[in-house]
C-alpha cells in the first residue's frame, strides 16, 4: 500500500492534533477513537503499532479526531460510555455520567443491600445508568424512574433493552416524583446541581450535554431542594433519601434536609475529598 502509514504514526498524528486543542489526556483519547475506527480492544493497539493503515482506515479515524479536536465528548462520539464495568449507551440526548456518580451508586448499593426487597426510585434518571446498575446489583429490589424529558427516556429504554432489563425498570416522564407509586425504601437523585451563572464556564464538552441536565438555577439548588422537601410522604418509614450534589452545597443541602425533618444526615466525600453525597433518613 503506497498510501499506508504506520498504526503508531497514524496514533502519534492523532495525540498531536487533540492536545494542541487543548483536550485532556490526548494520548488515551486517540487510542480510544483509533480502536474504535478499527474494530479493536484499546490494547490490542499496542500489538499492532507496525500494521500499514491505508487511506480507507483512516479516513474514518480523521472524522472522529476532528470531532472530538472541537470538543465533542468521545462518549457521543464513540456512541458508549462504561459504567461500573458496563457498557452503556451515550449521546445528546441525556448527561454523560461521571465517575463520581459511580461512587453515588456504591453507596445506594450499600444502604438497599441489607433489605430483603428494596423499592428504589431514581429521580432524574437520564440514560438510566444509575437505575439499571442497581437492577443488575440488586436482583431482588423493583425499581422505578423517572426524568421530564422524553428524550432521555428513550435512551433509557435502549439502555434497558441492551441488558436484558425492559421489565425490571420501571420508566415515566415526571418532573421528580412519579404520579403514583411508593412508599420507596430509598429515593436516589443526581439532579442538576450546577448554579446557572457557571454554566458558561464548563468545559466545552459539557455544551453537549442537555441544558436541562446541567443547570440548577441559580444556586444550583433549586431541584435538589424540591426533591427533599416534596420526598418524604412517598418514603417508608426508616427509608433514605440519597443525592449527589456540587462543591460547596454540602451546608445548605443539610439544611434542607432538617427543615424536611430527616435524621441521622450526613454527608459523604467522593474520592477527591469533595462533599459529594448527601443522605437523610425519613421517619
Amino acid at each position: 500500500m503506497a498510501d499506508a502509514i504506520p498504526l503508531l504514526e497514524v496514533l502519534r498524528g492523532a495525540e498531536s492534533y487533540l492536545a494542541a486543542r487543548g483536550v485532556e489526556n490526548p494520548r488515551l483519547n486517540a487510542e480510544h477513537l483509533l480502536a474504535h475506527a478499527l474494530g479493536l480492544k484499546r490494547m490490542e493497539l499496542y500489538l499492532q503499532f507496525d500494521r500499514p493503515l491505508g487511506e480507507s482506515e483512516r479516513a474514518p479515524l480523521r472524522e472522529m479526531v476532528k470531532r472530538r479536536g472541537a470538543r465533542e465528548p468521545l462518549q457521543h462520539i464513540l456512541g458508549t460510555v462504561e459504567f461500573d464495568g458496563r457498557t452503556f449507551l451515550s449521546d445528546r440526548r441525556a448527561l454523560v455520567p461521571r465517575p463520581e456518580t459511580e461512587q453515588l451508586v456504591e453507596i445506594a448499593i450499600e444502604l438497599a443491600r441489607p433489605l430483603p426487597s428494596p423499592f428504589i426510585l431514581d429521580v432524574g434518571t437520564g440514560s438510566g445508568i444509575i437505575a439499571l446498575t442497581l437492577a443488575l446489583e440488586l436482583p431482588a429490589s423493583e425499581i422505578h424512574a423517572t426524568d421530564i424529558s422524553q428524550d432521555a427516556l428513550a435512551l433509557a429504554a435502549e439502555n434497558a433493552a441492551r441488558h436484558g432489563l425492559p421489565e425490571r425498570v420501571k420508566f415515566s416522564q415526571s418532573d421528580l416524583l412519579p404520579g403514583s407509586g411508593g412508599p420507596f425504601s430509598l429515593i436516589i437523585a443526581n439532579l442538576p446541581y450546577i448554579p446557572s451563572p457557571e454554566i458558561g464556564g464548563l468545559q466545552p464538552e459539557v455544551g453537549h450535554d442537555p441544558k436541562a441536565a446541567l443547570d440548577g438555577g441559580p444556586d444550583g439548588l433549586d431541584l435538589v431542594r424540591r426533591l427533599i422537601s416534596a420526598a418524604p410522604p412517598r418514603m417508608a418509614p426508616g427509608s433514605a433519601l440519597l443525592l449527589e450534589i456540587g462543591l460547596g452545597q454540602a451546608d445548605a443541602v443539610h439544611a434542607f434536609f432538617e427543615a424536611s425533618k430527616f435524621r441521622d444526615i450526613c454527608v459523604r466525600s467522593d474520592y477527591q475529598g469533595i462533599p459529594r453525597f448527601a443522605v437523610g433518613f425519613h421517619g
